[in-house]
């Protein structure tokens, strides 16, 4: 008889072959179909038409029995001298070996039971039952019906909160609403610890509800505060006293009557005045800050020992320091640090007196009044407020008592009203308008903390102020600035940080009209620029924009000489990218302003400004508009490279066009948008701008684009991002520009012309090389557009079709091999081959799966995940079990014989070097059975359309199933030796569980009809008990599926093994 042929084909999905044996009685009408084909110019990709019709005829396939069947193929299966060449190991190969036919036929249909999978699958579905609604759902919100709650305190007793509601009955969990633990209360009753937490916590709610009507919309001190440090600084000397403490009186005995020990505190202060105290001089900048914070921390340590005296003291020296305007430029700085130390002195007194108030009994409630303060409270606050009348300097005593302000709620309910107006009167006493104009500052500061309501102390400030504001211009003034060599145009930017402050506290919820009213005032002063700007700065960006014209009228009549024009612009441009002007002012207001800003001769003074006009150009002009702010600004940056010490300002520039040009079609069509790209020289700046450009296109655009415009812009920035890299670029970075790209990537649809997508692909890949999951994102997008492809062709490619899917199918072949990750090109083989398989390119899909398979040596024992090394085998594990599903619908080739790619991928298995003490190359193993079992159906699971698997082809051929048999016999033989290994006592463990885990597997897949499988199953079954080993909840579980099981039909079987199957006892 002649050698063994497998013929396979695909003509259209189609297959066409003939079997020996029972294969003949399956047979389709191959001559007249594969003749009808070739008419129609459709050819083979495996076996050309010649070939399969001499296959035909050589086995003397008749016409009629050919045409008994038009769906089922086979496979020739041919004997020499009357043997059956089967696959088994030998020296560690997978090979042939020769049974003899009755073998192979006796094998045949026992290893594997056989499935009906419509059947289990109709077996296993839910039952379904009707769905309930209940009132009751976990996310749907709660709802009272009436709640309202009153605060009611009563002396000598713990603050409560009582609640009158439908219901009579108090709910104990109401209390976690205002914080209260019931038992910490208890606890506190007997535990002063205790009682000291709950003050702690008593008192940050009581700083809570101090300032009901400060909202979040005040901007607090602490945001500007790191602003001013920043902007007020020097490179000059300076110099500050510290406190060196006293030695008098330390070596005799503590006084022992009151009047004694006030007498010495006294007596302390007195020694402190008269110069205890040590001058650093020639301190640096940062020198000069370390010393301040030595001061604060030795404050708080002096208070925690109880040296209250000490403490003052350092108050006292501090305070003193902002009488001290030598190095004026770093004023501002000195005063944020300074008044530092005051809010820390000022709460450490108000804690301290709030602590006295306490007792095992009570507390003070939220919101006290004097008549709930003891008498020892109030001799002590009124202790404090002596002493620091007795300071004999005008400014420290301002500042420590202005600390402290807090404090009179412990003595009158009019305390801190009468002392406001004193404390501003107070400050008239200061000479030099720098330090009034930040007494006043501090003083609005500590009245919008403890009493915002009093409105007409902030007011007096600003009054005052501008009645002494006059005294900038006075000799006294311009003498200090001619020593310290400071211009005047220097000078009063100083004043901004106090000046704002005290114009915020004014504006905060005030009515429009006060605006107007300090408009007038401005005038009356000769519209003086400093005052303008903090108005500017500080009232509601609504009231500015509404009197935009009025403000460019009062601007224009400004004295330039001392406060910029320029900034005046830019703070009223700061108001119009916040609130909109009138419509009909709008081209007004924007001619008006750059006609200033245009005529600025310094650059760094040009971008400032223009920078806060771009938005407001944005927001409310067209794209001309903005191409003539865009062009003027390359205008002014080109020469001498200005632009080299400007890129923050550039930056944002980019960042406000943007944000106001969503349509990147219209974004690219402003002619100077891409030159004022081209002014950001410097690599990490244009990368970065880059990156805001590449988000902006991901989160704003809609839908895919193929316009050429954004294209091309697009990828000349992505592009300038993926260059950056290099060999110390860090691998966060590399990620964040790969998602950009990744992003623009899956925004590029041509529509219907696949081809030109493709063309697209084929550059990015040429572009963006360096990238590895760009480059994984480009073979997905092909894969995508050879099924879109597929969709459209409905399956049936024409030959134009077929040939860009098989170029789809070369692009991603040849891109795979360049990456470096093993699991990635591993999955990528993998998925590309699915797709071939799919698009009925055959031999590709081969190619894909044995370039994977010849992949699996190279797998290292340790791979690299997030930066750890995790041991591979669990991911190979993972790969192989997809493998295998996909190696089930994929036809042999008719060169290589049966199952050719799984007896190549076994030997990969078999010389692959596992991990000593791994099992994973047995559950590889078992998952193969699991392969082969679903091999030898009649049908398949599952298919892939117009692909015929080897269930059509060898159409339940008896020789087929005997070979499969065999290979199952060496693999389990594989496994069963496995198994004789682990019979050391370190693994008798594992060994239980392999065990029954192939148990599991046989009882799933195998046919337990067969003697030897049964036999084999119930060694397998004690061999998991052995020992003491097995896992006897599973085994139980186990033994009661196969009972149920038993009763289903052809299942009998079944019963006489569950008798066979005995469960471990223990004693």
């Amino acid at each position: 008889m002649a050698c063994v042929q497998y013929v396979t084909s695909s003509l259209r999905g189609g297959g066409l072959a003939l079997s020996h044996g029972a294969g003949r009685r399956h047979c389709a009408a191959t001559a007249e179909l594969t003749l009808a084909l070739h008419k129609q110019g459709v050819q083979g990709d495996r076996l050309g038409f010649r070939g399969r019709i001499a296959a035909l005829h050589h086995h003397g396939a008749s016409e009629r029995r050919c045409a008994e069947t038009t769906e089922k193929t086979s496979v020739v299966h041919e004997f020499v001298a009357g043997e059956k060449r089967c696959l088994g190991f030998e020296g560690g190969k997978l090979s042939f070996t020769t049974v003899t036919p009755a073998e192979g036929v006796a094998w045949a249909l026992r290893h594997s039971r056989h499935r009906n999978y419509k059947a289990e699958l109709l077996s296993c579905r839910l039952e379904a039952a009707p769905l309930e609604f209940g009132d009751y759902h976990p996310l749907k919100p709660i709802t009272v019906t009436e709640s309202k709650t009153k605060k009611v305190s009563r002396k000598g007793s713990t603050s409560s909160t009582s609640s009158s509601s439908s219901s009579s009955v108090a709910d104990p969990l109401s209390s976690v609403l205002d914080g209260t633990d019931p038992l910490s209360m208890f606890a506190a009753t007997a535990d002063p610890a205790a009682m000291a937490v709950a003050t702690e916590s008593s008192r940050k709610k009581r700083d809570r509800d101090d300032n009901p009507i400060v909202g979040s919309d005040f901007e607090p001190w602490a945001n500007k505060r790191g602003e001013i440090l920043a902007r007020y600084t020097t490179t000059e000397k300076l110099s500050i006293n510290l406190f060196m403490g006293s030695e008098k009186g330390r070596a005799g005995t503590a006084p022992s009557a009151m009047s004694e020990k006030v007498r010495t505190r006294l007596e302390e202060l007195d020694d402190f005045e008269e110069g205890s105290q040590k001058e650093l001089l020639n301190l640096t900048q940062q020198d000069y800050v370390n010393r301040i914070e030595e001061l604060n921390q030795s404050l708080k340590d002096a208070w925690a020992s109880d040296q209250k005296v000490k403490a003052l003291k350092i108050v006292i020296q501090c305070s003193k320091l902002l009488s001290d305007t030598s190095v004026i430029q770093f004023y501002p700085s000195k005063f944020v640090l300074i008044t530092d130390i005051l809010d820390t002195f000022g709460k450490l007194v108000y804690e301290r007196i709030f602590s006295m108030c306490v007792d095992n009994r009570s507390t003070l409630p939220d919101h006290f009044s004097p008549e709930n303060v003891n008498d020892t409270a109030k001799e002590t606050c009124l202790n404090w407020f002596f002493k620091i009348a007795s300071i004999r300097e005008l400014i420290p005593r301002f500042y420590v008592e202005a600390s402290i302000l807090k404090c009179n709620k412990f003595l009158s309910e009019t305390g801190i009203l009468e002392c406001l107006p004193r404390l501003t009167c107070m400050i008239r006493g200061i000479g030099d308008p720098l330090v009034s104009v930040y007494a006043r500052a501090y003083l609005c500061r500590v009245g919008m903390e403890v009493a915002p309501h009093l409105k007409e102390s902030l007011n007096r400030n600003f009054f005052d102020f501008l009645l002494t504001f006059k005294q900038i211009h006075g000799d006294t003034v311009q003498n200090q600035l001619v020593v310290q060599g400071v211009e005047l145009p220097s000078y009063l930017p100083l004043y901004s940080p106090a000046m704002d402050w005290i114009f915020q506290c004014i504006s905060y919820h005030a009515p429009e009209v006060l605006l107007t009213e300090m408009m007038e005032r401005c005038k009356k002063l000769g519209n003086n620029a400093l005052l303008l700007n903090s108005v500017m700065s500080a009232f509601r960006a609504e009231f500015v924009a509404t009197r935009s014209m009025d403000f460019i009228s009062m601007i224009k009549e400004c004295d330039e000489s001392g406060f910029p024009k320029h900034l005046l612009f830019r703070s009223l441009g700061l108001n119009l990218a916040l609130a909109d002007p009138p419509e009909s002012d709008r081209l007004q207001i924007l001619n008006e302003a750059w006609k200033v800003i245009t005529k600025l001769k310094n650059p760094q003074d040009y971008i400032n400004c223009a920078e806060v006009w771009v938005e407001y150009t944005c927001k409310h002009f067209t794209k001309r508009e903005v191409n003539t702010v865009l062009g003027d600004v390359i205008k002014h940056m080109t020469p001498d490279r200005a632009f080299e010490d400007s890129y923050p300002q550039l930056q944002s520039i980019i960042k406000k066009v943007i944000a106001h040009f969503h349509d990147f079609s219209v974004l690219f069509s402003v002619e100077k948008f891409l030159p004022f790209l081209d002014m950001f020289q410097k690599e990490s700046v244009r990368v970065e701008v880059c990156k805001y450009i590449m988000e902006a296109f991901i989160k704003h655009q809609q839908e895919p684009t193929k316009d050429p415009v954004i294209l091309n812009a697009l990828l000349h920035i992505c592009k300038t991002m993926h260059d950056s890299v290099n060999a110390l670029t860090l691998d966060d970075e590399k990620r964040t520009l790969a998602h950009l790209i990744n992003g623009f990537i899956k925004m590029v649809s041509f529509g219907r012309d696949f081809e030109q997508q493709l063309s697209f692909y084929v550059e990015s890949r040429s572009m963006f090389c360096n990238l590895e999951p760009v480059l994984v994102q480009l073979i997905h997008s092909v894969n995508r557009l050879a099924m879109e492809t597929r969709k459209v062709m409905k399956g049936n490619h024409s030959r134009k079709t077929a040939a860009f899917v098989r170029a789809c199918v070369a692009y991603c072949f040849i891109t795979i091999p360049s990456l470096v990750g093993i699991f990635t090109r591993l999955n990528l083989y993998l998925h590309s081959g699915q797709v071939a398989l799919a698009n009925q390119c055959l031999s590709q899909a081969d190619a894909f799966f044995k370039a994977a398979i010849s992949l699996i040596p190279e797998v290292p024992k340790m791979i690299n995940i997030d930066g750890k090394m995790r041991p591979s085998e669990s991911f190979l594990l993972e790969f192989l079990c997809n493998f295998f599903s996909t190696l089930l619908i994929v036809p042999d080739h008719p060169e290589h014989g049966v199952l050719f790619l799984v007896r190549e991928l076994l030997n990969v298995i078999q010389d692959y070097t596992w991990e000593d003490n791994s099992d994973d190359k047995i559950r590889i193993y078992t998952c193969v059975l699991h392969l082969l079992s679903a091999m030898s159906q009649e049908t398949y699971l599952y298919h892939i359309d117009k692909v015929d698997s080897n269930d059509s082809l060898y159409g339940g051929d008896s020789k087929f199933l005997a070979e499969n048999n065999k290979l199952c016999e060496t693999v389990m033989a594989q496994i069963l030796e496995h198994l004789k290994t682990l019979a050391k006592d370190e693994a008798l463990k594992r060994q239980s569980s392999l065990g029954l885990s192939f148990f599991n597997s046989i009882l799933a897949h195998g046919d337990l009809r067969n003697n030897r499988l049964n036999q084999l199953s119930v060694n397998l079954w004690h061999l998991a008990q052995r020992h003491g080993c097995g896992d006897t909840r599973t085994m139980v579980k186990t033994l009661e599926y196969i009972k149920k099981r038993s009763k289903q039909p052809d299942m009998n079987h079944l019963t006489e093994l569950a008798l066979r199957l005995p469960l471990q006892t223990r004693t």
